[in-house]
């Protein structure tokens, strides 16, 4: 057997023979080569690249931006941590914690190295970065797993966005695909889930940790009925 199918979809252990026809993975697509993951995958995913193991090492640091998507309460979610280089405008280092799969975890590894390969790269060069591009440095996912590039991606544009705001370059921010709540700030209604998962379950956490409403308090109703929406979704 090839050192490409050491790994079956799914799984995080070397096998020697393909799973049983049922598993979901694999079912109906078991001999093909697209469910199975890469050696560069399997590196990245047994030698994750600058990942952060627990909480404790996360509290110790010094960084520009913070992005989180997902959530790990209902499926994969990922946190991204980014120091800029202020005077260039380069990120300069890269961290993640993840709650995932071999594909999340081996795409983010892959990333945080993207980012931050010969000295840093230009952080309008990292919003231009797309799932495609980090697929090809891996040498492919599996079909169904593409999605866990986006993942990883999606944590970087908003840890980019959170630099913005917190250096005060809100006319950099990028909305995509979300509702505006606080035009002044550009936060949205995506920045209020993710405070809510993070933790932020009143109004006032939510102001502390987004600066919501500070200059147009016009918005503040809206912010308690998506943080009232949020709660209930994710903690019923």
């Amino acid at each position: 057997m090839s050192s490409e199918l050491n790994i079956i979809e799914g799984e995080s252990t070397p096998i020697t023979k393909p799973a049983p026809a049922t598993h979901a993975d694999v079912k109906a697509k078991v001999e093909s080569k697209n469910w199975f993951y890469t050696d560069i995958v399997k590196d990245h995913f047994f030698n994750p690249r600058n990942i952060l193991i627990n909480d404790a090492d996360a509290e110790k640091l010094e960084f520009d931006g913070v992005g989180m998507v997902g959530s790990p309460a209902c499926g994969d979610g990922m946190k991204m941590w980014i120091k800029v280089d202020k005077k260039n405008d380069k990120i300069v280092d890269c961290k993640w914690q993840t709650f995932g799969c071999a594909s999340a975890i081996g795409s983010t590894s892959m990333l945080s190295v993207m980012v931050t390969e010969n000295g840093g790269v230009p952080v309008q060069k990292a919003l231009e970065l797309k799932p495609m591009d980090i697929m090809n440095r891996l040498g492919g996912l599996p079909n169904r797993k593409f999605h866990c590039s986006v993942l990883g991606d999606k944590a970087l544009r908003a840890a980019i966005n959170d630099h913005f705001r917190r250096s005060g370059q809100t006319e950099r921010i990028i909305v995509e695909g979300a509702r505006i709540i606080d035009p002044d700030l550009k936060i949205t209604d995506k920045d209020i889930e993710e405070a809510v998962l993070d933790g932020a379950d009143t109004i006032e956490k939510v102001q502390h940790k987004l600066k919501v409403g500070v200059f147009n308090k016009s918005c503040l109703p809206a912010v308690e009925e998506l943080i009232r929406f949020y709660k209930e979704k994710y903690f019923g």
